[in-house]
């Protein structure tokens, strides 16, 4: 009998006490990583003022369309001006699609070498061979991304523009965007960078919205402008006819008011009957 309670009590003495193991547990108290959680809210912080920044330029592009419903230069300056800076990038184009398969130069933004500029001045006409950047947007209707200008096929073909570009530009990286009304090519916004760095999706959804706004200036300075032509053109008519009613026997009043109407509806300088 002896034998057996000391068995047991040393049994006993082996067993682990499960109370103290809990009262252990419940001693521990898990961490908190306040380092990561205040980085994790800054790098929050940081992203929304960002996107806020962003925002109101784009508020501050709208306002510019609203306020200049005929001019379009202000326009197109505002917009390349915004884009470029929100891509972090160096310079920024806005070539318009024109007949034939030429392009216009329609603004230009960045401090580009004075060489580049006197070549590619705004209001320059250009036909770009089809491995240029702007070309195959115009062609595709997508937007392109260009890594290394320098690597590119259209600077290996020696094309005018992309060795501009690259050799007094210092141009590297680009997009371009294409500037759509509904499904009618306009035009093509580019953004350029004097290094080699990747557009992210981002940039290029930034861009594309700009794009979308230039689209917008676009056909609304067309439908200012026809229907300033629509009133000339009503009112040239009625005049007109009020020269005939006031002397129906006399033709050459009636001439006169038609030669001098229809010069100031086309800006021209004389005609003749």
């Amino acid at each position: 009998m002896k034998r057996l309670a000391k068995a047991s009590s040393k049994s006993a003495k082996a067993r682990p006490n499960k109370s103290s193991k809990l009262k252990g547990r419940t001693r521990q108290r898990p961490t908190t990583k306040r380092g990561s959680t205040a980085s994790s809210t800054e790098t929050e912080v940081a992203q929304l003022k960002r996107d806020l920044h962003e925002a109101l330029e784009q508020q501050e592009a709208l306002r510019i369309i609203a306020s200049s419903p005929s001019e379009l230069q202000p326009v197109f300056d505002a917009l390349l001006a915004n884009a470029t800076r929100l891509c972090e990038a160096s310079y920024g184009t806005l070539w318009l699609h024109e007949n034939d398969g030429q392009m216009r130069m329609a603004a230009l933004h960045g401090r580009l070498p004075e060489s580049f500029r006197g070549q590619w001045r705004v209001g320059t006409l250009f036909r770009p061979s089809p491995a240029v950047p702007t070309a195959r947007v115009f062609h595709t209707r997508n937007p392109v991304q260009i890594v290394d200008l320098k690597a590119d096929e259209a600077y290996f073909a020696r094309d005018p523009l992309a060795v501009a570009s690259v050799e007094i530009g210092g141009i590297r990286s680009l997009i371009a965007i294409p500037v759509l009304k509904d499904k009618t090519i306009v035009g093509a916004l580019t953004i350029y960078r004097r290094e080699v760095r990747t557009f992210t999706e981002k940039h290029i959804q930034l861009v594309t919205n700009f794009a979308t706004q230039a689209a917008v200036a676009i056909e609304n300075a067309r439908l200012l402008s026809e229907l300033r032509e629509s009133l000339q053109e009503q009112t040239a008519t009625s005049e007109v006819l009020q020269v005939i009613s006031s002397s129906p026997g006399d033709l050459h009043p009636l001439f006169e008011a038609m030669l001098e109407k229809a010069v100031h509806i086309c800006d021209a300088t004389f005609g003749n009957i």
